[in-house]
């Protein structure tokens, strides 16, 4: 066996010796003692170990899934957390630089159809997409997290609980 510039003798021998069979070693003798004996006193010897249920079936599907990033429901719940973030803040800013008198009045005008639209399109798909299980005696799709998965939609109602016309 030759030897390549820059290449320990002892780890080519190595690498070289990968997948060959080796005589056996003092050592491996030991070993292979003391898994004997170990075996023979194992109640489980010559039985077959119970099977390990899973909780998921690992397929072909969720593995392309899982590569093409976040999936549909992911993306429309983060926009409309976002939405619902940016409608917060303008509020805030239009609740201080309004008078209470016109609060109900701006409430009344103010514009949720872009989130509303993702949260109704959200409360129409999300089971299916998620593939939420169902519950049999309820007829009705189990709770994500103890809650259920509906959200609902923001309108004036909301604006006037979150942020009162009259102000303390």
């Amino acid at each position: 066996m030759g030897t390549l510039p820059g290449v320990d003798p002892r780890e080519l021998k190595e690498i070289m010796s990968q997948g060959a069979v080796r005589p056996e070693t003092a050592r491996d003798r030991h070993e292979r003692e003391i898994l004997d004996t170990d075996l023979a006193d194992s109640p489980v010897t010559g039985k077959a170990l119970r099977s390990r249920l899973r909780n998921f079936r690992p397929d072909a599907e969720s593995a392309v899934r899982a590569l093409g990033g976040p999936l549909i429901w992911m993306r429309r719940l983060k926009a409309i957390e976002d939405a619902y973030d940016q409608h917060v803040r303008q509020l805030d800013e239009a609740y201080r630089s309004t008078d209470p008198a016109d609060w109900p009045r701006v409430a009344e005008q103010w514009d949720f159809s872009e989130i509303n639209r993702l949260i109704a399109s959200h409360n129409r798909f999300f089971p299916a997409e998620a593939r939420l299980p169902m519950d049999p005696r309820t007829r009705d799709f189990v709770p994500v997290n103890g809650r259920r998965y509906e959200r609902k939609p923001l309108d004036a109602a909301w604006i006037l609980r979150r942020w009162p016309a009259a102000r303390p």
